[in-house]
């Protein structure tokens, strides 16, 4: 449009129109917008959130879609509420059975040599009886020159009560049987103390295995110096460890009916046998001890740290459910999932007791016909 055009049509229209119009034409300003450069985007759909994608619903809830719930899995079983025996959960440890494992200690001061069959490694099999390993005596140049001369002295004594016995029988029949009888007796003596006394220089201590089993721990090498009463090796035997647990109250140690432990967080759970408890406090602490069934218990390190849980005969009401249904909300509270409807979960708060290495007892939170779930609720739990 020209110029002049433009003038005519402004003095035909009012005079605010005329002023925008005066201004838009000035600014170049047209009826049609176009974006900055990187923010055209052409022809795209806009995009539209997918309404049956797993999302947590504003009161805390959860719809999660059935094709969803398949792939991650999750698994719900009915809640009942039962009669349950009173547990107790305690921290224990891994011990060796003292009738079927030992400690191998020196007597004395001295060097270590290797055994017939060399020096024993972790985890080899020994036999009860079998040497392990020498003790070579050492002793300091004041106690081998002490024994030096007494060997010295026997030696000197033992030759003078030799020649005694000599004449002594040269002169059988003239002099009483007694005294050639006390010659020889001497000559033996003096002999047993020279051999006794020369032996200790150089005779080697041998370490023999006290029981049979596996080599738990080893701390020797060969040449190496040792002092007397210095563990040098651990014997146990795989199948008959015990488990020696805390009890913080005498009284929970009274009345138990079963026991178990595990090793993993409760995820796999082993039976345990009773065996008895203290009648004296460590560290304001009762020790209660049990031993692993055969068979049954997974391996086993002594000295590893336990989960046991004790169920007593006394009775509470409780809803069992597995361990692994347990999660924890942002406020850090325990919480199971109930699944409420085909696609919706809903969190309840609970209370609950360990019931054994893989089962709790929830007293509270739970009602009988709740459908908690039971796998997958980590998955489900995380769903925002």
């Amino acid at each position: 449009m020209k110029k002049s055009s433009h003038l005519r049509l402004c003095r035909t229209l009012p005079p605010v129109r005329s002023a925008l119009l005066i201004f838009m034409l000035v600014s170049g300003v047209s009826g049609t917008a176009f974006g900055d450069a990187g923010h055209d985007h052409g022809n795209e759909p806009p995009v539209v959130a997918n309404p049956n994608a797993p999302k947590r619903l504003p009161d805390g809830s959860v719809f999660l879609p059935k094709l969803s719930q398949r792939q991650l899995g999750v698994r719900t079983v009915l809640a009942e509420s039962q009669s349950l025996p009173q547990t107790w959960q305690w921290v224990g440890k891994v011990v060796m059975d003292p009738n079927a494992g030992g400690k191998v200690q020196p007597t004395i001061d001295g060097r270590i040599e290797a055994g017939p069959g060399g020096l024993p490694v972790l985890g080899q099999t020994v036999r009860k009886g079998e040497v392990l390993a020498r003790v070579s005596p050492i002793a300091n140049p004041i106690e081998r020159a002490e024994q030096n001369a007494q060997a010295a002295e026997l030696r000197a004594n033992l030759e003078i009560a030799k020649k005694q016995l000599t004449r002594l029988q040269e002169l059988e029949g003239s002099v009483p049987r007694k005294e050639i009888e006390a010659a020889q007796a001497e000559v033996r003596s003096l002999g047993e103390r020279l051999a006794a006394v020369a032996g200790s220089l150089s005779n080697a201590e041998a370490l023999v295995a006290p029981v049979s089993g596996v080599i738990a721990t080893s701390s020797v090498v060969a040449g190496q110096v040792v002092e007397a009463r210095e563990v040098l090796f651990e014997i146990v035997d795989p199948a008959r460890l015990q488990v020696e647990a805390i009890a913080h109250d005498a009284a929970q140690a009274q009345g138990v009916a079963h026991a178990s432990a595990s090793v993993d967080g409760g995820r796999t759970a082993f039976p345990l046998a009773w065996v008895g408890a203290s009648r004296a406090l460590r560290e304001q602490s009762l020790p209660v001890l049990f031993r692993t069934v055969e068979g049954k218990a997974p391996p086993l390190a002594v000295g590893q740290p336990l989960q046991v849980i004790v169920q007593t005969r006394e009775q509470i009401s409780g809803v069992p459910v597995p361990a692994a249904a347990l999660v924890k909300n942002p406020a850090n509270q325990e919480i199971v999932w109930v699944h409420t409807s085909a696609e919706r979960f809903v969190p309840r708060t609970v209370r609950h007791h360990p019931l054994d290495g893989a089962t709790v007892s929830v007293t509270d939170g739970l009602t009988s016909g709740d459908r908690v779930v039971v796998q997958g609720a980590p998955l489900v739990n995380q769903v925002r």
